[in-house]
């Protein structure tokens, strides 16, 4: 096949992507593929802020796909990443450890589990955390965020760590996106009000020394299009916003 930089025609596009979009992403490149027969989709899922750390310290990407807007947008601002769109939406739930659904059956019961584990602030899932349990003040109290985080036992990389701590019950509960339990039948699930609730938007953006320009923008263009969003949504994502650009 043919190599990159060798003049020859593109074979491979990489893709960056949060580690929330595994799955999906996944699903989707399998569908790019079928669509671009010769083409290769390799990802590297991570945290968002681990992603952008490798970004500005040289790692080759074509596109960038995160979990939140800041690490996109400061990263545009630097001129690493072209100007992003917005292509899926999420949102945070809590979820609760078989041994504890009895006793966390809501938002304001999350200061009476004894072990909760959340994303590090640097880390979409981490700031959202951060951003509704502040939010949450006018209803349950001032104290809320300190009572809650008084119970916090472990900050994760990535939103994955957190489900699997709870998951193996090192934690009675933690905060995720809705999408990371839509088929999890080991934990349950609480909804978050929607007014105390945060909504997670999704930026694609092309990474501006793409090895692989051309297919960076078709899988940008694939991820928007009608397919790419019905793969999306059926996982479980909402739809982006009107006006989607950051």
């Amino acid at each position: 096949p043919d190599r990159p930089g060798t003049g020859g025609r593109e074979q491979q596009v990489v893709v960056f992507a949060a580690t929330s979009l595994r799955e999906v992403f996944t699903a989707i490149g399998e569908d790019f593929e079928r669509a671009h027969p010769g083409v290769e989709v390799i990802f590297n899922f991570a945290g968002t802020q681990e992603l952008r750390t490798q970004l500005e310290h040289g790692s080759r990407g074509d596109v960038l796909a995160s979990a939140d807007r800041r690490h996109v947008e400061e990263l545009a601002l630097r001129g690493r990443v072209q100007p992003p769109v917005i292509f899926a939406r999420n949102e945070p739930v809590i979820v609760v450890a078989r041994e504890a659904a009895s006793v966390i059956r809501s938002l304001a019961d999350l200061p009476n589990a004894e072990r909760i584990v959340i994303g590090a602030p640097e880390v979409p899932i981490g700031r959202y955390t951060l951003a509704l349990l502040d939010r949450a003040a006018a209803t349950l109290g001032p104290d809320f965020r300190a009572r809650v985080l008084a119970r916090v036992v472990s900050l994760e990389p990535n939103v994955r760590q957190v489900l699997a701590k709870v998951r193996l019950g090192e934690a009675q509960a933690g905060v995720v996106y809705r999408t990371d339990v839509r088929a999890e039948t080991a934990v349950a699930v609480v909804a978050i009000a929607e007014d105390v609730n945060v909504v997670a938007d999704y930026p694609i953006a092309v990474v501006s020394d793409a090895t692989h320009p051309r297919l960076a923008r078709a899988w940008v263009d694939f991820v928007m299009s009608d397919r790419g969003q019905g793969v999306l949504q059926r996982a479980g994502f909402l739809p982006p916003a009107l006006g989607t650009a950051p």
